[in-house]
């Protein structure tokens, strides 16, 4: 009998889907920074834009509906450097920016109007925020990174609870552990770390991950002994690691894969031991199971993408189809497009296997901050994703608390009328999705996809076209000659270039003269008309 178990998985198949299925006509950025640029809770999709300070926001499910309609939250007035949901709550995002602050916000739901500011404010830091993430067990605490600094912070009090001893150099990833006691960090040093931030701010462990200071990340798998790192060798290869916490001076296994500038993200679903390697700027899925016990990363499927990657996603399990045998759903973003890649066991879609699906974390939070902070290792209750055994309880995150409806939030959109804008009377004008640093960019602005008041032709066409003026179809035009001042002689023609050489309000125009003494001739504009001067 061999001593290696066969996998469940050995026969998994990456679909890509149909274009019907794919979240089009959209704009993405391509930020640099630390973070992957899209996160998907199970209702909501969110998603760097290429309007530096401004996300997209798209529901997960069609909704019934023949086309999915972005709306574009302008959340910071720099650049957005990372994202995520919150584990416990679909419409709770926390997002980091360059700008040097950390903004939570409360999404509504498909269709309704977005907030008009964030709920709240962590920051601003000594530079700019890298990445964040929401604890696995406990409602209202983060981590973040900025510069050489980590922070756990009290979301409810906006104050940090610990900051982690100073790294040597710019930290790139921090990441909890599934059971949400300890917090691992790469950093530039090419330093992997291990802390425990309740009980000192120093490292409890460290070795060299990967022996060039590139771009490295990290994952968590289902236990705290257990993590996986991707980074790069000395030829600029990708390259992935297993580690085993209790013998951290050498890797469990590594293997190396294909030489791109790119960044690995490492995507590793912690139930059922799948990761899926994505390369920024790569075509091509790399999908493994973890199995620490056989001390290796094996190999289960590849998959050829239609275009080129800009950031990459894992759909939380309680949202994959599991009477379709869909372990794993990846969200690609490339510049046009949001696609689905939907990871299948091929077996008969009658039953619910559940071998495939175990009992996953639920959406209700262990325990509060402060019981976690005094040593509380509560974890979150398991649910079944049986379909028989739905629904689950819903959380709704006391953090930002969702906005009270307005009386005339039920009042069907009025059409535009004469030369009234249909965005007029959103929270914020569409305007700051183009000026991101201008004040109005601090709160949230709704492009002209929103689809509130426009019908669903306009928002297919303002979605490919992106935020527009009200006065887009403005023309000027040149008044009949009666109304022009003519036959001016003597006028200085040789004014410097910073100076506009004419001005002029409602009643009178004012140009230079030519003669000596800097005169300025005052002209009326109704008096002087044909007059000669």
């Amino acid at each position: 009998m061999s001593r290696f178990k066969v996998s469940k998985f050995r026969h998994t198949e990456a679909r890509l889907s149909r274009r019907e299925s794919w979240i089009s006509d959209i704009r993405a950025g391509t930020t640099l920074s630390c973070g992957n640029h899209i996160k998907s809770s199970c209702s909501l999709i969110a998603f760097n834009s290429d309007h530096p300070g401004v996300l997209g926001i798209v529901p997960l499910e069609d909704q019934g509906e023949e086309r999915r309609h972005v709306t574009h939250l302008g959340c910071h007035s720099d650049l957005v450097t990372d994202l995520d949901f919150s584990p416990f709550d679909d419409f709770l995002l926390a997002t980091g920016s360059a700008d040097r602050t950390m903004k939570l916000w409360r999404l509504p739901a498909p269709g309704q109007e977005l907030p008009s500011g964030p709920g709240l404010v962590l920051g601003p830091e000594d530079t700019r925020v890298e990445v964040l993430q929401f604890h696995p067990t406990v409602d209202g605490i983060l981590v973040s990174t900025a510069g050489t600094a980590v922070k756990v912070w009290d979301v409810a009090k906006q104050q940090p609870l610990t900051e982690l001893a100073a790294h040597g150099d710019l930290v790139q990833g921090a990441v909890w552990s599934r059971d949400g006691a300890l917090v691992s960090t790469t950093c530039k040093d090419k330093q992997l770390r291990i802390f425990d931030p309740r009980t000192k701010p120093e490292a409890l462990q460290s070795t060299q991950a990967h022996e060039n200071s590139k771009d490295g990340r990290l994952a968590w798998t289902g236990t705290q002994e257990h993590l996986v790192s991707t980074g790069f060798n000395q030829m600029r290869e990708h390259e992935v690691k297993l580690w085993d916490t209790r013998h951290f001076s050498s890797a469990l296994a590594s293997l190396t894969l294909d030489t791109s500038p790119g960044p690995l993200m490492p995507l590793l679903d912690p139930d059922s031991g799948l990761l899926v390697l994505a390369g920024k700027g790569g075509n091509q899925l790399h999908c493994y199971e973890v199995a620490p016990q056989q001390l290796a990363l094996s190999p289960v499927t590849q998959c050829l993408l239609e275009s080129v990657l800009r950031g990459a996603a894992l759909v939380p399990r309680r949202a994959l189809a599991v009477m379709g045998c869909e372990v794993l759903r990846v969200l690609q973003l490339s510049d046009t497009a949001i696609m689905p890649i939907s990871y299948h066991v091929p077996r008969k879609a009658v039953e619910f296997y559940e071998d495939l699906f175990p009992d996953t974390a639920g959406c209700v939070p262990a325990s509060e901050p402060h019981n976690w902070w005094a040593g509380s290792n509560r974890q979150v209750q398991r649910v079944s994703l049986n379909p028989a055994q739905q629904p689950h309880p819903s959380f709704t995150s006391s953090l930002v608390p969702p906005a009270e409806p307005s009386p005339d939030a039920t009042q069907p959109a009025e059409p535009p009328t004469g030369d009234k804008d249909p965005s007029e009377g959103f929270s914020s004008p569409p305007s700051s999705l183009i000026s991101p640093s201008t004040p109005s960019s601090l709160g949230p602005s709704l492009s002209s996809t929103s689809g509130i008041g426009t019908s669903p032709s306009q928002r297919s066409l303002q979605s490919l076209l992106g935020p527009s003026s009200k006065f887009r179809h403005a023309q000027g035009t040149v008044l009949h000659r009666d109304s022009h001042i003519t036959n001016l002689k003597g006028l200085n023609l040789t004014t410097p270039g910073e100076s506009d050489g004419f001005c002029a309000n409602h009643l009178r125009v004012a140009v230079p003269l030519l003669s000596s003494g800097g005169q300025v001739a005052v002209l009326e504009m109704r008096a002087l008309r044909h007059r000669e001067v």
